[in-house]
């Protein structure tokens, strides 16, 4: 009898382990989805025979500008995430006559063994009724290689964060506003990237130039800030980072400036008590 209740307790202690151990691995799984996944939402998917993919980004939506996107494969079949495909993507914008892409990176993964594959793409035009954008996803996994393609919806943004022009050197760039997209009264990290139209399909960054910063406040006398940064790049290929001042909560008008290596003004003008905007600037408002 004896022998009996102890086997009979000895089952229940490995059965009760068995199930904590697994209650916990099930948390730990989910715990590491939902962390990945913090801060940014779902707001596309779309298929092919063999994957959905989906599209992330911290404001669930996309937008005339520059945009971090994420991505995720999944096989239909399993339901699993891909840990380990290459992955490059190619926007296009279909406009009546004719069809351009835009400034965009490469798809990285930034986590190992995450499911994410991040980069950007810059919108430097919205969609409207007869015009519009969509995305081509190339991939491959364990030498296969796959494609998707969705239209994607890319409204006009409720602020100027984009400007495309040609520059007093004949060439056509494309400049857009980064960061910060949560901007507070204080002296903020600022961040801008700097493109150049090489053909309708090709928008490389231009390495080694200067954005120059003035930011004002047209509603209070245009009244600029202290402690500004021009925005230079840290690494080749990188955005163009500085120092953004603001002292009040409202309406700012960014002007710009694009400087080549040389020094000579590109694009936008110094402003002075005549000049009061430059041709070349972004909004924001907080």
């Amino acid at each position: 009898m004896k022998s009996l209740l102890k086997y009979t307790l000895a089952f229940f202690i490995m059965a009760a382990t068995t199930m904590f151990t697994s209650c916990s691995s099930d948390d730990d799984t989910t715990t590491t989805t939902t962390d990945e996944l913090s801060g940014i939402t779902k707001f596309k998917e779309f298929s092919n025979d063999t994957h959905t993919i989906e599209l992330y980004s911290k404001a669930g939506s996309l937008e005339q500008g520059f945009n971090e996107i994420s991505i995720r494969i999944k096989d239909k079949s399993t339901g699993n995430y891909e840990k380990n495909a290459e992955v490059s993507w190619m926007p296009i914008m279909h406009m009546t006559m004719m069809n351009h892409s835009c400034p965009k990176s490469e798809v990285e993964k930034t986590t190992p063994n995450g499911t994410l594959y991040n980069g950007y793409i810059v919108f430097q035009m919205a969609q409207n009724t007869t015009e519009y954008w969509d995305l081509k996803v190339d991939y491959t996994i364990e030498g296969t290689a796959y494609t998707a393609t969705s239209v994607i919806d890319v409204p006009a943004s409720a602020k100027k964060k984009v400007s495309s022009f040609t520059g007093t050197d004949g060439v056509k760039y494309v400049v857009a506003y980064a960061e910060p997209t949560n901007p507070k009264v204080a002296v903020n990290d600022i961040a801008l990237g700097v493109w150049k139209m090489q053909n309708m399909m090709d928008f490389p960054v231009v390495d080694g130039y200067k954005v120059k910063i003035d930011p004002r406040m047209p509603s209070m006398g245009n009244h600029s800030s202290p402690n500004n940064v021009d925005a230079t790049q840290k690494t080749i290929g990188g955005l163009y980072e500085g120092k953004l001042s603001l002292t009040m909560t409202g309406y700012w008008k960014i002007n710009l400036q694009l400087l080549n290596a040389a020094g000579d003004v590109l694009k936008g003008e110094t402003i002075t008590e005549t000049v009061t905007e430059s041709s070349l600037f972004v909004e924001i408002e907080f």
